[in-house]
């Protein structure tokens, strides 16, 4: 059987799908690295909701994608950029889904950080930031999870030197009650982050994120670097003080800086491990053997889905990776929060299926296939 997928230019071509996929077996946590699946969340379908309405979350589905994730040993990254915050899902839904998400991780024994922000406000002083961060942090900490701090919108709109940065970052970190992960995400995942530490010159908002760790290593358990830029996040890398891990999150170059080289490695903190959970855990599992080639030869691969989900806009990744998920049978429909499954093209999805297929990631490739023709004739792209 072969399917008919539009290509970019408008034009049919033949696709035969694969009938088995590769299945990697569920399986404990790593020993090499530490690695975490920013996960996404499975909107509400029938929800009467419009893109500026509340999210409308199904949290049965939503919580059982979490435990697939558990169940092959990764760690998740909860309400982070993934899980749209800021691009569907308020504060209110993030307050919710940190909550039964971390006491889901504490009823199956799962490792789970959250996102710490400032999306209670969407301007304000430098006060009111420190504020919005500090009821974000104690809700975190309350619940029993580690804590992420990430890049806030807000914060880059009041910041009017470095020196406000340093300031902040420092009144959070003394008041954390257990190391956290700083989170620099770049432009390129959300535009309205450009300058942030205080400087467009990437050399020196590095030299002022530095002096944040430097000056509260105690309170930082790792990094998380979002920048698409392996040399950068290498020569980052070796600079953190001791004891500081580097966690990527360049969807790009992530084999290569997982695997390492003579002067270190980076653990894991990636949206693309939503998708390829099982996959990515069998291959950091062949890591923990030492056989880095064996790591390599089956991560290498999937760079060129993760490319095609992360291009250009990239926030609107997400897009992809509820298809994905959609596709492989952890949801029952294609609907995302605020309205953003329209997000990508037509193309753009059939693309992300054929690779997908093409890497064996979905557990019924039957059933991935049905759907993918249940798409194309929904849009009127049948032959």
């Amino acid at each position: 059987m072969t399917i008919e997928l539009p290509d970019a230019r408008g034009r049919l071509r033949t696709y035969e799908p694969r009938t088995e996929p590769l299945a990697p077996a569920a399986g404990a946590s790593f020993t090499s690295r530490t690695v975490f699946s920013a996960a996404h969340v499975v909107a509400d379908p029938y929800a009467d909701t419009t893109p500026d309405s509340p999210a409308a979350v199904d949290w049965d589905a939503t919580l059982a994608f979490r435990r697939h994730l558990w169940s092959h040993g990764l760690g998740v990254a909860e309400a982070m950029d993934t899980a749209q915050r800021g691009m569907g899902l308020d504060w209110a839904g993030a307050a919710e889904l940190i909550r039964r998400s971390a006491a889901e991780a504490k009823a199956v024994g799962g490792r789970i950080a959250c996102g710490v922000g400032t999306d209670q406000i969407t301007a304000g002083t430098l006060d009111q930031v420190r504020a919005a961060y500090e009821e974000q942090l104690a809700l975190v900490e309350e619940s029993g999870a580690q804590a992420i701090l990430m890049a806030s919108r807000a914060l880059a709109a009041a910041a009017r030197s470095p020196e406000d940065y340093l300031e902040v970052y420092g009144h959070l970190l003394r008041q954390c009650a257990e190391p956290v992960i700083l989170h620099w995400l770049g432009p390129m995942f959300d535009p309205a982050l450009e300058g942030y530490w205080g400087s467009s010159d990437l050399d020196a908002a590095t030299d002022i994120f530095l002096e944040v760790i430097a000056a509260h290593p105690d309170k930082i358990d790792g990094i998380k670097v979002s920048l698409l830029d392996a040399g950068r996040e290498v020569a980052l890398r070796r600079r953190l003080p001791e004891g500081v891990r580097c966690y990527t999150g360049d969807d790009f170059h992530y084999p290569e800086l997982i695997a390492g080289d003579d002067q270190g490695f980076s653990h894991a903190l990636l949206g693309i491990f939503d998708p390829l959970g099982p996959l990515a855990a069998e291959a950091v599992r062949v890591l923990d053997t030492g056989n880095t080639d064996g790591f390599r030869a089956l991560l290498d691969p999937t760079v060129e889905l993760s490319r095609h989900l992360f291009q250009a806009p990239t926030r609107f990744y997400k897009t992809g990776v509820v298809f994905l998920a959609w596709l492989a049978g952890h949801q029952s429909h294609f609907a995302m929060v605020g309205g953003l499954q329209s997000a990508r093209s037509l193309p753009h999805l059939a693309r992300a299926y054929e690779l997908a297929d093409g890497l064996g990631l979905f557990p019924d490739p039957k059933l991935a296939e049905d759907r993918m023709r249940t798409l194309l004739h929904l849009y009127g792209a049948t032959p």
